[in-house]
């Protein structure tokens, strides 16, 4: 008996089998003897995912076998689809490439991280759905096809636009193809800044910095900005020491340190937060770019991200720190926001609007589901879509009010997937049974 049990501990499943497939057609037979045997199938990832999106007790797929750089030109790379998101970043540097944007965590498989809409912050580019070509997946039936974005058909840009955020409803994803480009470097700017002085600021500092993103220490009026903006050089990367002692020390270390003392004295979290506030200071770094948007998490979390529209970004901030303060609650994790251009990915939470996100977490052995549910009663009032790979409570009778597109996904699905083979409890959930 083989369980699977995500990253954050709070998800787990005991599936009748576990494959590990290493060609498409391995993948078409797993379909195919699922189907057969009256079982659901799903390819989990590497269980970055808080929701139950990839479990399932039938077939359950590992990306293990499914690794690797395909084919590369043409300003587009093509990767098997359980490639690790760290290793294609290293095999783009290689080639001189990289991708326009990413997230700032690596561990995903590529397929996993499109599926559930991960995303980065970017002024001008969105998130990784949005910079997919091209996709390979196996559909219900074991047939295998490939979508294109500049496809002739209508029916088949459908299908890619349904399927780059397709949450695994639509088929299993075999091989991603990306639009890429030359290898840059970024110019990483921190510095701290209070929340009262950002909220008067929100669109100069969205309009001024290609990559944005901050970090708000409740219990104070603090902020840690980090803006990205691509540099001509020269490279000024932070030296070992550095590297060390901001990614593995402060922000992995110290940082899980003091959330043990919040867990077992949550009365000495304010003060912890307002210590923290007064040791942050500014720093600069040029450094190729997916060192600068990635980092390192040790620290074990449950998180929710909710996206808005970006006009009502300064509204949601105001209402989730007074509510804070009203409630009472202590609260250790910084709320984390970032930001994107639309998207035309059907499933996208930035799906044809400019987006901003408002994401909360908590640590991992003190759940906090009345912060959560405060939050989220924020964010739906907003028009909010939750994350699909982070805690929410929404069903597909308020998504269906959220999603222009949502009615013709769930007509695709059921054109495609009559059987709900890759069916589980979490889209019974937020697609309907």
């Amino acid at each position: 008996m083989h369980e699977f049990r995500n990253w954050a501990g709070n998800q787990s499943v005991v599936p009748a089998e576990v494959r590990t497939p290493s060609s498409v057609e391995e993948v078409v037979r797993a379909v195919r003897d699922a189907a057969a045997s009256g079982r659901r199938v799903r390819m989990t990832g590497t269980g970055h995912s808080f929701t139950g999106v990839a479990l399932t007790d039938g077939l359950l797929l590992r990306p293990d076998g499914l690794t690797g750089i395909l084919q590369a030109g043409d300003g587009r790379v093509t990767a098997a689809a359980g490639t690790p998101l760290r290793v294609l970043n290293e095999e783009l540097h290689r080639m001189g490439l990289a991708l326009a944007n990413m997230g700032d965590i690596t561990a995903q498989t590529l397929a996993g991280a499109i599926q559930t809409g991960t995303h980065g912050t970017g002024r001008d580019v969105g998130g990784l759905a949005d910079q997919v070509l091209a996709l390979e997946m196996v559909l219900a039936g074991g047939e295998v096809v490939t979508v294109r974005a500049d496809a002739a058909e209508q029916a088949e840009r459908d299908l890619f636009d349904a399927a780059r955020v397709g949450l695994g409803a639509l088929g299993v994803l075999t091989a991603v193809t990306f639009r890429v480009e030359p290898s840059f470097l970024l110019r990483s700017t921190r510095r701290p800044m209070a929340l009262s002085e950002i909220l008067g600021s929100l669109d100069a500092l969205t309009s001024g910095n290609e990559h944005l993103d901050f970090f708000w220490l409740p219990h104070t009026d603090t902020c840690l900005t980090k803006r990205n903006n691509r540099s001509a050089g020269p490279a000024d990367p932070p030296g070992a020491f550095k590297r060390w002692l901001d990614d593995t020390f402060l922000e992995n270390t110290l940082f899980g340190a003091l959330c043990r003392i919040g867990a077992r004295l949550p009365g000495a979290i304010p003060r912890i937060n307002a210590l923290s506030a007064a040791a942050l200071s500014a720093s600069t770094c040029t450094d190729t770019a997916y060192k600068v948007f990635t980092s390192v998490r040790e620290v074990r979390f449950l998180e929710m991200e909710y996206a808005i529209p970006r006009e009502h970004l300064g509204q949601a901030l105001r209402e989730t720190r007074d509510l804070i303060e009203l409630r009472d609650w202590k609260i250790g994790f910084p709320v984390e926001v970032r930001v994107t251009p639309a998207s035309d990915a059907w499933l996208s939470t930035a799906y044809g609007r400019d987006t901003a996100y408002l994401a909360c977490h908590i640590y991992r052995p003190t759940p906090h589901p009345e912060y959560f549910e405060g939050v989220e009663e924020i964010m739906t009032r907003l028009g909010g879509r939750p994350h699909w790979g982070k805690l929410h409570t929404r069903d597909a009778a308020y998504l269906g009010t959220v999603y222009p597109r949502f009615a013709d996904f769930l007509a695709l699905r059921d054109r495609l997937d009559p059987e709900r083979l890759f069916a589980n409890d979490y889209l019974d959930g937020v697609l309907g049974p």
